[in-house]
């Protein structure tokens, strides 16, 4: 009987063991399933950011048929006004531009818009208002029609594939590729508002140094777009004791928890007289837009204010990512320093100043208003005119340009401003360049270029290269 008993129990033992492990088992089994399953909503999580973070780049490429225009202007302002989105719209290698012209009424039938060939945007009349509340003293009840228009141009039909809602003023010029370039930068799947200030500190301090100036133009990205058409109405309904409709969807996008990503190529232009000062010193980023100018004196002299934009065009058709790029060097035989903004102008310092002088705004222009305490402060760094003429640069403009077989671009800039120094300045400042292509990093981390004075074998011309700097190359008079 013991012999007997003692081979089942451990047989019982056996067998208890053999469940505890297939318990064990079973159980770290589960556990590492788990572990795996985490690890890998973990990784889908972290997958799906990365994607909602990015535009992928199976993605295409960001184009001009992914931006829909939403322009305001009036029935009575359009006919003479659309002088000024002629000069940008449908223009090459552009033709399928979409958008539209709000305005109050249609023109009278003999000023009607002639869209047959399609440079000039179509006409939609507004909505009407006036159930709207509008409460400010001395303003226009039209601020509430054209702060609609970014409702409206949303619910606009037949305009798939859209990524961008660019919104602007009848009198302001757009560069679109400059636009679809700098606007690829950002992911239209997420929220973005995307605009600049005033270049005047008290209408920015007025309306908000986060407030996108509307006749500057902004560009709002699809996902946010149809999320304020939504609530628009609703929103303006709290806002009738603002000025503009700028106030209003800056507001109602604020009220969305959106605030403003700030691009300094697109310019309010709230200055009177000559503005050279401004644009000969654009910031390093494209040349977006241009607004206010009937207000500024024709940016190339000798010129009416439409022939010295269509000159200004004439450049951005060869090289529109370099326009108004500004480019410094130095001639150190004579001391001199070289200024040249691409396509636009060129200035002869007659003396050694540091690149940060050289950047900085000239105050050749006047200020937008009169007798505040700021009238005479500006969101950007300015300098003052030197008071002895001679000791101001002497100014060349753009002449004319070409494109060799080899792909170089030679813009030549002739003297127009005459000054105690232009007799010992050259005639005509010659430049050769290669067309400036922009990638997302070079968007992304902006480096000016660099320049050679070369020797010219004609005795009134300056020559100078424009070339990508070295890695730890300095722009100063070495």
């Amino acid at each position: 009987m013991e012999s007997f008993h003692k081979p089942i129990k451990n047989q019982k033992a056996l067998m208890k063991f053999f469940v505890f492990s297939s318990s064990f088992f079973a159980i770290s089994l589960c556990v590492s399933m788990l572990l795996l399953a985490k690890t890998k909503l973990v990784v889908d999580m972290s997958s799906s950011l990365q994607s909602l973070l990015r535009v992928s780049e199976s993605d295409p490429t960001t184009t001009v048929d992914h931006l829909v225009f939403g322009i305001a202007s009036t029935g009575t302002a359009w006919n003479r006004r659309k002088v000024y989105t002629k000069l940008w719209w449908n223009r090459k290698p552009y033709n399928t531009m979409r958008g539209c012209v709000f305005v109050d009424t249609l023109p009278h039938a003999e000023n009607a818009n002639n869209n047959n060939d399609g440079s000039l945007p179509p006409l939609c009349v507004s909505e009407d208002t006036s159930q709207f509340p509008y409460t400010y003293k001395n303003g226009q009840r039209s601020a509430i029609r054209v702060a609609r228009v970014v409702k409206e141009t949303v619910a606009l039909l037949n305009h798939s594939g859209v990524r961008w809602y660019v919104f602007g003023d009848d009198d302001t010029i757009f560069f679109p590729q400059n636009l679809v370039k700098t606007l690829s930068k950002y992911d239209h799947r997420l929220w973005y508002y995307v605009g600049s200030s005033s270049e005047i500190y008290d209408g920015a301090q007025v309306f908000g140094f986060g407030m996108a100036f509307g006749g500057g133009g902004f560009a709002i990205s699809s996902s946010l777009a149809h999320v304020l058409a939504k609530v628009l109405d609703s929103c303006i309904q709290r806002y009738p004791h603002l000025y503009g409709s700028d106030s209003r969807v800056y507001s109602c996008i604020t009220e969305l928890g959106v605030g403003l990503t700030h691009e300094p190529g697109f310019h309010q232009v709230d200055l009177r007289g000559n503005a050279f000062g401004l644009l000969a010193a654009h910031p390093l980023t494209p040349l977006l837009s241009l607004h206010h100018l009937d207000n500024i004196d024709p940016i190339f002299p000798n010129m009416t204010i439409i022939k010295a934009l269509q000159h200004l065009y004439e450049a951005a058709k060869v090289d529109s990512q370099r326009l108004l790029q500004q480019t410094v060097c130095y001639d150190k035989r004579l001391s001199w320093t070289i200024s040249v903004s691409w396509g636009y102008a060129a200035q002869v310092f007659h003396n050694h100043l540091s690149l940060p002088d050289v950047v900085r705004v000239q105050k050749t222009f006047k200020h937008w208003t009169r007798g505040t305490a700021l009238a005479d402060q500006f969101t950007f760094d300015t300098k003052e005119l030197h008071t002895d003429p001679c000791r101001r640069p002497t100014i060349f403009y753009l002449e004319n340009l070409s494109r060799g077989e080899d792909g170089i671009i030679i813009s030549n800039y002739r003297k127009s401003i005459q000054n105690c120094s232009s007799n010992v300045a050259p005639e005509v400042i010659r430049v050769a360049s290669s067309k400036l292509e922009l990638g997302i990093k070079q968007l992304l981390a902006q480096r000016r270029h660099c320049c050679d004075v070369l020797p010219s074998s004609v005795s009134d011309q300056m020559e100078i290269a424009i070339r990508e700097c070295k890695e730890d190359e300095l722009i100063s008079m070495q």
